[in-house]
């Protein structure tokens, strides 16, 4: 049986933990060859060797997506692909009043500015092939905000907006772009927070990578825009 991302090249960022490891992983097992990035070079190095171990190809391109630089040399080690996951992402915990302008440009250099620059690298290469998928991963906090979180919630409401954007530009191009908004989901993050953990519920990177692999494998012609996904026991409307 034939892989189903046999022959395709996966472009996927913040790839060294996390959520944008399990979806290496999951793209790898699904015949993908992989260009992984990430700020970090021990730990991306040390990822790469985690899927190389599982007869993946993989190239690492340490790259900090905040500089221009950086994005335009990820692109061109990477070369033609079919497939960018856009999931580099950070955030800060503050109360509206205490949120400097330092931290607000900071969050939104890497989740909106970043996104975009990457999205566009990517759009630009598939436009001449009348091919490809952009799959963006945003948050739930896209859709209902939690308190102190102004700057991420701003960040991942305007990543889906730009998704929507692109998708209407790109879809008479053959270009499908979709946005994944995950909840509780396992990683460094929650350390220190089992309390809240135990109330809401988490899933495992596993389980967003499978849905990110859906949406990557639809048939050609057909786009998931959108998709939230979460914990069943996780509050959602009226989370707080």
């Amino acid at each position: 049986m034939t892989s189903p991302l046999a022959g395709k090249r996966t472009v996927i960022t913040g790839a060294s933990s996390g959520i944008g490891l399990a979806i290496a992983q999951a793209f790898a097992q699904a015949g993908s060859d992989l260009i992984i990035a990430a700020r970090d070079a021990k730990k991306l190095d040390a990822a790469a060797e985690t899927l190389r171990a599982t007869g993946a190809t993989v190239t690492a391109v340490q790259a900090d997506l905040t500089k221009d630089a950086d994005i335009a040399g990820l692109f061109a080690a990477a070369g033609d692909i079919d497939i960018l996951v856009n999931n580099a992402g950070g955030n800060i915990r503050a109360r509206t009043e205490d949120v400097t302008a330092e931290q607000w440009r900071g969050v939104m250099e890497l989740n909106v500015t970043a996104a975009f620059l990457c999205a566009q690298a990517a759009f630009r290469g598939m436009l001449a092939r009348k091919s490809g998928r952009i799959i963006n991963i945003g948050s739930v906090s896209a859709k209902v905000s939690r308190r102190n979180s102004i700057a991420y919630t701003t960040s991942k409401f305007a990543l889906e907006g730009m998704t929507r954007a692109m998708a209407l530009d790109g879809r008479s191009h053959g270009i499908a772009v979709s946005i994944l908004h995950p909840g509780n989901t396992e990683s460094a993050i929650w350390q220190g927070q089992e309390e809240l953990v135990a109330q809401e519920g988490i899933m495992p990177a596993s389980a967003v990578a499978r849905a990110a692999l859906l949406m990557a494998t639809l048939p050609a012609g057909i786009n998931m825009l959108e998709a939230t996904m979460l914990p069943l026991t996780m509050p959602f409307l009226g989370r707080g």
